[in-house]
C-alpha cells in the first residue's frame, strides 16, 4: 500500500495503540496516534489522514461525538472511519453506523483482520488512491511512478492533468459534473472556477492526443471517461 497513506489511531489504550500502530506499519501505512478527541480534532485539522481508527470510549467525550464532528464538517466528511470498540451489542453498532462510521471492528480483533478491513475500506473509498497501474484503452497510468504512457510511449504530463486523469481512470464511464470534479479532484476548500476545470479538460485531451477520445463531453453535464 501507498507510503502516503496517513491513518490516524484515536485510542486512549497504550497496549492496543502500540499493537495497532506496529500493524500499520508492517503494511507500509505511515501512523500517527493521539489519545483523545480534542487531540484527534486538531490533528485533522492540521494534516488530513487517509483513513481513521476511531476508539468508542475516550477520555473527554465519546468517539461518537467526535464522528459526528467529522461528518457535519464540509471539509472532513468523506475521511474513512472504522469505530474499534469493545462493545458487541448490535445497537450500538448500528448506533456507530447511523452516525456514520464507515465500518466497525470489536476488540480483542487479529491484526490480519484489522489490515484486511482497512484496505477494503481505502479501496472501496479512494479507488484513485489505490497503487496498482490503471487502464483505458492505449493510456497506462502509474500512480507509484506517476508516469502516463500512451501505446508504451512515455508523455510529459503537468501536475493537474495528471490528478484528473489519475480520477477519470479510477472512476470509468461514469459521468461528473465541473463542480464534483473540482471537489474530487482539487478539493473544495481551493478556489478554482468551474470553467477553469474546462481548461485542464482541453490540455489533458491535448496530452493525450490519439486517445484523446476517451475523454467524453456530455452535454449540460459534464466529462466522463469512457472506452465506448
Amino acid at each position: 500500500m501507498a507510503a502516503d497513506t496517513t491513518i490516524l489511531i484515536v485510542e486512549d489504550e497504550p497496549a492496543i495503540v502500540e499493537l495497532v500502530s506496529f500493524t500499520l506499519r508492517a503494511a507500509g501505512w505511515n501512523t500517527f496516534a493521539v489519545n483523545n478527541t480534542a487531540e484527534a480534532w486538531e490533528f485533522i485539522q492540521r494534516r488530513t489522514p487517509q483513513l481513521i481508527l476511531l476508539d468508542w470510549m475516550l477520555p473527554d467525550q465519546s468517539g461518537l461525538r467526535l464522528l459526528s464532528k467529522i461528518r457535519g464538517d464540509r471539509q472532513f466528511n468523506e475521511i474513512p472511519i472504522i469505530m474499534l470498540t469493545a462493545k458487541s451489542m448490535e445497537e450500538d453498532k448500528i448506533a456507530g453506523l447511523d452516525h456514520g462510521a464507515d465500518d466497525y471492528i470489536t476488540k480483542p480483533f487479529s491484526p490480519r483482520e484489522l489490515t484486511a478491513r482497512i484496505k477494503a475500506l481505502l479501496r472501496r473509498k479512494s479507488p484513485e488512491h489505490a497503487q496498482t497501474a490503471l487502464t483505458a484503452g492505449a493510456v497506462v497510468l502509474d500512480p507509484v511512478s506517476c508516469t502516463v504512457k500512451i501505446s508504451d510511449q512515455k508523455v510529459d504530463i503537468g501536475h493537474a492533468e495528471y490528478k484528473l486523469l489519475k480520477f477519470f481512470m479510477a472512476h470509468p464511464e461514469r459521468v461528473f459534473s465541473r463542480s464534483q470534479l473540482l471537489d474530487k479532484v482539487w478539493g473544495d476548500h481551493v478556489v478554482i472556477e468551474e470553467r477553469t476545470v474546462d481548461v485542464h479538460v482541453l490540455r489533458l485531451r491535448k496530452v493525450l492526443k490519439s486517445a484523446e477520445s476517451l475523454i467524453k463531453t456530455v452535454r449540460s453535464v459534464g466529462y466522463m471517461l469512457s472506452e465506448k
